[in-house]
């Protein structure tokens, strides 16, 4: 494997896979501060600290960093997360230097101009606001503030109005200082790259992040319950879910593949049964989520105000039938696009840069290729209709916005669970 590791004095993680054929390289910055980790006052502080990266340092202006990466022919960008936040950059080859330089320049120097940060402050409520008009979104904000009741991981990402309008330039500083430290930080890169410089870089540019440990994150408390909004839609959108692993558990891979084989494909269960037997509804799907020290595991599904009580039943009946008799052909269909998934992340740099940089950060090494591809490959039958059933014994939790009246309790949907 040509990934190579150097850690900092500073405790400052890089981490990078040369990919000789390439042209390009991607790198970014992925540090260890998302969602979960904000104080109440701090929520959606993280989502805004991303936005107001680009707003201007005290060498550039907003303008200076899109107009320079954009010359060399890359592109620039961040996104926030549940337990991480990330910068990254795609540029040609000869220019990750001016890539590193820019990254370090928005996370080290940014002036935070008072101007700005109440212009960003205006764009980030417009997006709540979308979020809020995107019934497939905001059924799953509900979801998480339901299964986590008044924890940092259940709140929005995008934080509420009230939170965001609060925000000033010390707030940014403080949660700066407190959480973007050394230690939790990866610069990650892969493509066309010298791990060397990459690490000469880093090392010259990202000298003043702080080097203090950053505080831990609250223990994830899973509580189950339901959140309904009720609106004039057309379709009813429903989740429901349930507690599930850990991506530090080893039975991890097996929750994956089993929430795969149930409704990850349209192949699987849920798709077969809900879609294309009854015609119930047109998107339907199953998903897992791992984080640090819990997991979600549920389905999604969208349907009429006059047909969500017959589906309801038959998605449960689905997913409860599968952990009593999921067939070894069904297992293997799943861990093949687990498979699939894996490797095509091997075939790109952005996906490969991320990978490493995230593996790091959970797991303080980058597994290999053959390692993930083994525990994949030992799963059994058994083991992965455990992993399912473990889920199922977990309170339910209910999230829908729409037309509501006709979707299931928690009370029900367990009843129903016991029944079958």
């Amino acid at each position: 494997m040509s990934v190579e590791i150097t850690t900092l004095p500073s405790g400052l993680r890089v981490v990078t896979d040369r990919m000789p054929h390439l042209e390009t390289v991607s790198l970014g910055v992925w540090v260890a501060a998302g969602s979960r980790h904000e104080r109440p006052r701090e929520r959606g502080l993280s989502h805004l600290l991303e936005h107001m990266a680009f707003k201007g340092t005290r060498r550039r202006s907003a303008r200076d960093i899109a107009e320079e990466i954009e010359n060399a022919g890359g592109d620039l960008n961040a996104a926030t997360g549940v337990e991480q936040t990330a910068y990254y950059a795609h540029v040609l080859a000869g220019d990750a230097g001016l890539a590193i330089d820019i990254l370090s320049d928005i996370l080290t120097d940014s002036v935070f101009d008072k101007e700005e940060l109440e212009r960003e402050k205006e764009v980030i409520i417009q997006e709540i606001g979308a979020a809020e008009d995107t019934p497939d979104d905001l059924v799953f904000d509900l979801f998480n503030a339901a299964a986590f009741p008044e924890q940092p991981i259940g709140s929005p990402i995008l934080g509420t109005r009230e939170h965001v309008r609060a925000f000033d330039r010390s707030m940014i500083a403080d949660y700066l200082a407190n959480r973007y430290c050394s230690g939790v930080t990866i610069v990650g890169a892969a493509g066309a790259l010298e791990h060397a410089r990459i690490v000469e870089a880093a090392a010259a540019r990202f000298a003043a992040l702080p080097v203090q440990a950053a505080e831990a994150a609250p223990l994830a408390r899973y509580a189950g319950g339901e959140l309904r909004v009720s609106r004039r839609l057309e379709q009813v959108h429903v989740v429901i879910g349930f507690e599930s692993l850990s991506y530090a558990t080893p039975a991890y891979y097996a929750a994956q593949v089993f929430a795969n084989a149930v409704g990850g494909g349209m192949s699987s269960r849920l798709f077969q049964e809900v879609r294309e037997k009854r015609g119930l509804a047109y998107s339907v799907y199953s998903f897992h989520w791992g984080y640090a020290d819990t997991g979600l595991f549920g389905f999604y599904a969208a349907t009429s105000k006059e047909q969500v009580r017959e589906l309801m039943p038959v998605a449960l009946e689905c997913i409860a039938n599968a952990v009593v008799d999921l067939s070894e052909a069904e297992v293997e269909r799943a861990k093949a696009q687990m498979k699939v998934s894996l490797l095509t992340a091997l075939e790109s740099s952005i996906a490969r840069s991320e990978q490493i940089a995230r593996q790091i950060l959970a797991f303080g090494r980058v597994l290999t290729r053959d390692e993930i591809l083994q525990k994949v490959d030992n799963l059994t039958v058994a083991e992965v209709r455990d992993a399912g059933a473990a889920a199922l014994r977990s309170a339910p939790t209910v999230a829908a916005v729409g037309p509501v009246s006709k979707v299931p309790t928690p009370d029900r949907v367990r009843a129903f669970l016991g029944r079958t």
